[in-house]
């Protein structure tokens, strides 16, 4: 039976989207783990283009991708759920009661988040090449940890529901 990864940001059209499709094109055949992924406050019909266009540079294709908001049944269902930000960690905390990990605490045994675009640079509107650049970078970011993240994934194996 394979075991449920899920991947949690706020809108689940960036981060914990690109995580998703990051980790399901780089976990090879075959595998123990589904991935999915959602939002703590997921309303955003689709995914802007830059994202699109990145992570089929990638070699993959979201196209088809549907932004879902985290339910309690996704979070039974859930053998391990990593967290992109702090505030989803606490989000995850404060209405579930779970203590989760950081995408960079899995990948790498830092607790540091994975910045939104409007964290990283409030006034982005402004600048629409650099928030492009910012955008294309955390999916390089993700894409490019996803090795550390599958090696270091047996020491978060234990079901979080179980914790």
């Amino acid at each position: 039976m394979a075991q449920l990864i899920l991947f949690v940001c706020t809108g689940n059209v960036f981060r914990s989207m690109a995580a998703e499709y990051a980790l399901r094109a780089q976990q090879g055949k075959p595998s123990t783990y589904h991935i999915e992924s959602a939002g703590i406050d997921a309303k955003s019909p689709k995914v802007h283009p830059v994202i699109l266009n990145r992570l089929r540079l990638k070699g993959t294709d979201p196209s088809a991708h549907v932004p879902r908001p985290l339910t309690k049944e996704l979070i039974q269902r859930s053998t391990l759920i990593i967290a992109m930000g702090l505030d989803h960690r606490e989000f995850i905390q404060t209405k579930f009661g779970l203590t989760v990990p950081l995408f960079n605490e899995v990948a790498f045994g830092e607790d540091s988040p994975i910045l939104d675009l409007h964290e990283a640079l409030p006034n982005w509107e402004r600048d629409v090449v650099e928030a492009r650049e910012y955008v294309e970078s955390v999916i390089d970011h993700i894409w490019d940890s996803i090795p550390a993240l599958r090696a270091r994934l047996s020491l978060f194996s234990e079901p979080q529901n179980s914790r």
